[in-house]
């Protein structure tokens, strides 16, 4: 073993609980499924198209009841002393530095976690243009496209939707990249048309879609590189927003309460992540005209 490893997997031992039971780990690794598909905005059965998998099985996976072939994994990774990522993840490993500096951070509180990131951020940022870029991050129904556009009025300059320069970059519809490619596909356009947009468009305003902040990379590129807002609104009238714009899609494909129980849980998946925004509007119970005056007063006290 390596001088590197050891020094990984001493900090690895430090850190890590004791090994969960098998029982406990299929309900983890079920939960966590379940969990990363609700912050990708995807019903059982989109993520059952995606990955050729059927609904049964994954429903018996998100309930604990995994198949017994990913314990057998686990198993194998523990007396080889390896992380399972490092099995089943296709990129090459990583240098010793980034081993040893994610196990650093991994150490540290949330409050030291964000300290440390703000000083990533400012010496490794591209800070120089975030005052001439913003960005409105939330989940659909939040007002990003209305008082987006209504902002980049009041500043004179350009409104953009993320979701239209990905449709130019790909040469088809939105709907049409999921229908072809999946989810997996979107996001790599996504993470394209955003860089375009921030290497040609100055002065805009921009609405993204709300699965943005799922994208780990494609996040804190936004992050960095612009002035970020989270409209904000209660799961009630984000669904009310979507039914009164005419898309029926997920209501005629779980039904009412399932799409509401889904929408509800999409939101405790990405409060977290929709929280990293440099300020927040709260667009609930307030008109148009009132939200824009709130998102126009802090877009001018921005930093």
């Amino acid at each position: 073993m390596t001088a590197g490893r050891k020094l990984a997997k001493a900090a690895r031992e430090d850190v890590e609980a004791a090994p969960l039971s098998r029982p406990d780990y299929l309900r983890l690794l079920g939960a966590r499924v379940r969990d990363a598909r609700a912050r990708h905005g995807m019903t059982r059965r989109m993520l059952a198209r995606d990955s050729g998998i059927s609904e049964r099985y994954l429903a018996e996976l998100e309930s604990g009841r995994g198949n017994f072939s990913i314990v057998l994994l686990r198993r194998l990774a523990s007396a080889i002393d390896v992380a399972l990522s490092e099995l089943v993840d296709q990129n090459p490993p990583p240098p010793v530095e980034y081993v040893l500096l994610a196990e650093r951070l991994r150490r540290l509180s949330p409050n030291d976690l964000e300290s440390a990131t703000a000083i990533l951020t400012r010496r490794f940022g591209d800070l120089s243009f975030r005052r001439d870029r913003i960005a409105l991050i939330g989940l659909r129904g939040a007002g990003k496209s209305t008082l987006g556009a209504l902002l980049a009025e009041h500043l004179g300059w350009e409104f953009v939707e993320l979701s239209r320069e990905i449709e130019t970059n790909a040469g088809v519809a939105v709907d049409e990249i999921f229908d072809l490619w999946g989810q997996a596909a979107y996001r790599r356009y996504e993470r394209r048309a955003l860089e375009r947009l921030l290497h040609s468009r100055p002065r805009i305003v921009m609405a993204t879609a709300g699965g943005i902040v799922s994208e780990p990379s494609t996040f804190q590129r936004l992050l960095e590189s612009c002035w970020t807002v989270w409209l904000k609104a209660s799961p009630r009238e984000h669904w009310h927003r979507v039914i009164c714009q005419g898309d029926l899609r997920v209501r005629e494909e779980t039904g009412d309460e399932q799409a509401m129980l889904d929408m509800r849980r999409i939101l405790a998946q990405r409060d977290e992540l929709y929280a990293k925004a440099d300020a927040r509007v709260i667009t609930s119970g307030k008109t148009v005209r009132q939200a824009l005056k709130e998102l126009i007063a802090k877009a001018k006290a921005r930093q």
